[in-house]
């Protein structure tokens, strides 16, 4: 019986390895774009990835069929969103202590965990609603507001009237 089981987790470890192989990268952008790291200095997003994927290899074989990506995906956003909700003392909406520095830094954990997922992994609203526990139209408003904070233009100082420089207050 022994060497079937080592056959098992042989042909187990083979299948996950490419797995991870190509699915790796995207998962990494999708954990580095939540924790809103830069790419080149990304811990959490790397610890966040470690987790999930060990969830997923432990859930191997139990996938039975199921998409092992998805899998990983619904792990971490939920366990970005519980790491940001308690990070921030019950408030997934607050922004979080730490001081992000990717392109979605300016917006809170729980906007970018909507907008990464619906942008950047392309899952609609209603499985977006369904993956985080929230109602479609909270998902909807958190998505516009998302938006609407990534694609205002960052403020610029007033052009010099007559000469004379605006004094920066």
């Amino acid at each position: 019986m022994r060497p079937r089981h080592t056959l098992d987790d042989a042909r187990r470890a083979r299948e996950f390895e490419a797995y991870v192989a190509g699915a790796g990268g995207r998962l990494l952008h999708t954990a580095t774009l939540l924790t809103a790291e830069p790419r080149g200095d990304n811990p959490r997003a790397r610890r966040l990835l470690t987790l999930a994927l060990a969830r997923t290899y432990a859930s191997w074989d139990r996938l039975h069929g199921e998409d092992p990506y998805d899998h990983t995906r619904q792990y971490l956003a939920t366990r970005f969103a519980r790491g940001a909700w308690h990070q921030n003392g019950g408030l997934l909406r607050s922004r979080s202590r730490s001081r992000p520095a990717g392109p979605l830094a300016g917006l809170t954990p729980q906007e970018r965990l909507v907008l990464v997922i619906r942008l950047y992994e392309g899952v609609d609203g209603e499985q977006t609603a369904a993956l985080l526990g929230l109602p479609v139209e909270r998902v909807r408003t958190v998505f516009n507001r998302a938006m609407a904070n990534v694609l205002r233009p960052a403020p610029r100082p007033a052009p010099p009237v007559g000469g004379v420089e605006a004094v920066p207050s």
